[in-house]
Formats: C-alpha cells, structure tokens, sequence
C-alpha cells in the first residue's frame, strides 16, 4: 500500500514539475511516516537549555559592518493569512502609517545597504500562492534587486495525503486544495534545488539571515551579524524569553543523549507532556524564527546528505478544504527550519530582546503593532515605546478576520502605550482618540456597542 501511495505522490509531483531533490526529500519523509514516525520529543529524552544574551556581547564595529556587507537576508513569504480571511500574501496587509509589511521590510534593507556600503541581497521564499502578488507590489521598488540573484524562489509544494491510506488526495472542486507547503525547513531544499546556494558562494557572501515576513523587528542587525561571524559557528537562532503567551509555542532544548540543542514545537509534544511544555520556568526560551547560517557549512551538509538534511518529522492532520470540516482528513508532512539547529555540530543560540520579535499571527497581534506601542524610526526600525507590551485578547467571533477587524477600528488603534492588558467580549467599535490604561476589560452585550471618542478606559 505504502510503495503504491508513494509511487503516486512521486508521479504528482513530478507531472506538477516539482524538483527532483523536493521529491527525493518527500520520498524520505513519506517513508518514516509509514514506518509510524511521529516526531515526538518526549520530556523524558530533554534538558532545559541556557543559553548567553546579546545584551552582554560586545561587538567590534567594525566586525559588525564587514559581516553584514557578507550576509544576504531571506524572507520567508509563503503564508496567505488564511487565518485572518486573506487570499492573498498575509505580508501585503497594512502595518503602519499605510504601508504594508513588504514596503517597511524594502525600505528596512534599503536603509541599512546605505549606511554600511553593503548590497545585503534580499530574497523573498514565495509559495505559488504568494508570488505574483508579491512581485507586483515589489515592482515600485527599482533599485532592491541585486544584479545576478532574484528577488524571489518558491517554496516546493508536495501532495496532502489522505489519512486512511496516504495516497495523494484529489479535490476536484478545487485541486489547488490537494496540494500543501512541506513547512519552512523547505527552505534548504529550495535553495539547493533553485542553485541559489551555489551562486551565493560564486559572489562572495558568507552568511544568511532568515525570518518570517510578518516579524517586522526581524532587521539585519549588524550587531547580532557580527556576533555570529565571530563565534565560527555554522547555524544560530534567536531566543527570546518565553511569556504568557508562548505557553502553548515551542521551545529550546537540549538533547540528553548526544548534547545538542534541538528545537521542540508543540506538534512534537506528548499529550502528558504538555504542562511541562508550559512551563516557562524550566523551558525558558523560544525561537524568534530569525535564524543565521554559514551558506558554505550547509551546502557542504546538504551535498553529504544527497539534499536531505534529515529535519524531524511534524506529522500535521487536517481536512483538504481547511474551511470544511466535513471534507476528508489528510496528513501534511512539514518539517519546521529552525529544527536544523540539531543538525550542525557547534550551533548556537543567542537571547535577544523582544523588539526583535514582533510577529503577526492574529489581529490581536495586528492592534498592538498599529498602536502607539510602537513608533517607526527613519530607517523603518519598529521602535517599542513601552516596556512590556500589553496582552491583546479581541472576541475571536468578531475580531479574528481583516475586514471585519478593520470596521470596528475605522481611524485606527486605540492608544496601548500605558494599557497592561485589553479583553473584549462582544462587538465594540472604538471612535478616535480612545485610551486603554492599565487592565481593562468590555463585556459582551445584546447589542453592538461603542467606545466613544477620546474615552479614557482605566483599570
């Protein structure tokens, strides 16, 4: 049944012209998952790691200027915000002052190519629903391209396949629905399969920098490239301390049988370990998902491994249409690029603020970042106005997509410069000029209802 299955998805994917090193590294994956991998990390098998802060590095500045002339930035760009009601590239929504995610991230690099003489390539990781949109609102944007290097790849995708049998599925009423992104760690096969790792050593760069589109603190920093640059080690991730609100995210680790750090997600999580997951005085740090590489060190890896790196498995089960929970279940395998870190000998990780981590997973997100929280500096730098910043929690049934956030804060974001934490019930609308102070708390009610204009809302 297996081999069958597998030969089918194979034909899928090569009929869809899919790169023989994705479906070489599908082909790997496919076969642990029928062999009845999971890719669990027990607790059991784990350490609590620690780990040093940037904040007590020092950092030559010139060291600092030559290593970001050497670094080209990746952002990976392939998420439609499905979970806000987009059906576009989630990093075209508006950010700031009416510009989206793209145009501050442009103008961020731009900026600092500038101030440090460097060409600092930045390339964006589409999937095939991102790209066109992308592209078209990059166009204004003349001098971002960096003559010889794209300003995009595409992430590979591979066939969902079904839960009873892992056959590839088919989805007449939408065949675009049968097929899924393998998860981030496509990255490293997407690099080799395009040779973009090739011509990135022809032209003299030494290190990636890779984050997420929707992390707009995620800047090139030349401090933390200098940082990597002079510790010699070939792959680090960003931590930052975990809060509330990473409960349920993965974590750092190390592993007790061989001593290297591995990355838990909450996918790979046991159901009884799940309040150890939680608990944020033992596994203290999460990733930021901005990560460093030496580009020679991991086509080196990659060319010893035949391109599969061998990430572990995240078995994630879903329906084919996401929006129907009455169409049939399958299994997506992803593999997450953080999850590299247990592969390199020496890697590291580095505690960093949490102004370098700001991503956008939901609208309660959304409001902090179009508040006075932050400000944007001239060199589109999101610069935290507050010292900690404030829990968000809007009412899911009305706030969760764009749209219909978007109607309820018609001039903007309250102030939440001074608010410790926001909960709303219900459906509010609030006017202009309206101030959140310390803990505060609307409650749901019969009827919509509004805050009015420059309404102070205290504890």
């Amino acid at each position: 049944m297996g081999s069958e299955a597998l030969n089918r998805a194979l034909e899928k994917m090569a009929d869809a012209e899919v790169g023989p090193v994705a479906r070489e590294v599908f082909a790997h994956y496919f076969r642990l998952l029928e062999a009845g991998e999971t890719g669990m990390i027990p607790e059991s098998t784990i350490d609590p790691l620690d780990m040093e802060s940037l904040a007590d590095v020092e950092v030559d500045d010139e060291v600092a200027a030559e290593a970001i002339r050497r670094t080209v930035v990746i952002k990976l760009n392939g998420g439609l915000g499905t979970s806000m009601g987009m059906e576009r590239a989630k990093s075209l929504l508006c950010a700031r002052r009416g510009l989206s995610f793209l145009d501050i991230i442009a103008r961020q690099v731009l900026d600092l190519r500038e101030r440090y003489d460097a060409k600092l390539p930045l390339i964006f990781m589409n999937s095939f629903r991102t790209s066109a949109d992308t592209m078209a609102a990059l166009a204004r944007y003349e001098n971002l391209p960096v003559a010889g290097l794209p300003l995009e790849f595409l992430q590979n995708k591979e066939p969902k396949l079904l839960a009873s049998n892992l056959s590839p599925v088919s989805w007449p009423d939408d065949p675009d629905l049968e097929w899924c992104p393998p998860g981030h760690g496509d990255i490293y096969t997407a690099l080799l399969d395009t040779g973009l790792l090739d011509t990135l050593l022809e032209q003299g760069y030494r290190h990636v920098f890779v984050s997420n589109s929707d992390n707009l603190g995620a800047i090139a920093d030349p401090r933390v490239a200098g940082w990597f640059a002079a510790s010699g080690a070939p792959f680090a991730i960003e931590a930052v301390r975990r809060t509330a609100s990473d409960r349920k995210g993965g974590h750092f680790a190390v592993r007790k049988a061989d001593g290297r750090i591995v990355l838990r997600e909450t996918a790979q999580t046991l159901a009884e370990d799940k309040e150890a997951l939680a608990d944020l005085s033992r596994h203290r740090f999460t990733s930021t998902n901005n990560l460093w590489f030496d580009i020679a060190e991991v086509r080196r890896t990659l060319a010893e491994r035949q391109g599969v790196l061998g990430l572990p498995l995240i078995r994630n089960r879903k329906h084919v249409d996401p929006s129907d929970a009455s169409s049939p279940e399958v299994i997506q395998i992803e593999t997450a690029m953080g999850a590299a870190i247990e592969v390199f000998e020496g890697a590291r990780t580095i505690e960093v603020g949490r102004d370098r981590f700001v991503p956008v997973k939901t609208t309660d997100d959304l409001l902090v970042l179009r508040s006075d929280v932050y400000q944007l500096g001239k060199d589109f730098v999101l610069e935290q106005q507050s010292d900690d910043l404030p829990y968000v929690a809007l009412d899911p049934a009305i706030y969760r997509l764009v749209a219909e956030f978007d109607k309820r804060f018609p001039q903007g974001a309250p102030s939440l410069r001074d608010a410790d934490s926001l909960r709303v019930e219900g459906d509010w609308t609030f006017e202009p000029g309206v101030a959140v102070k310390g803990e505060v708390h609307l409650s749901d009610s019969d009827m919509p209802q509004r805050v009015a204009e420059g309404t102070v809302l205290g504890d």
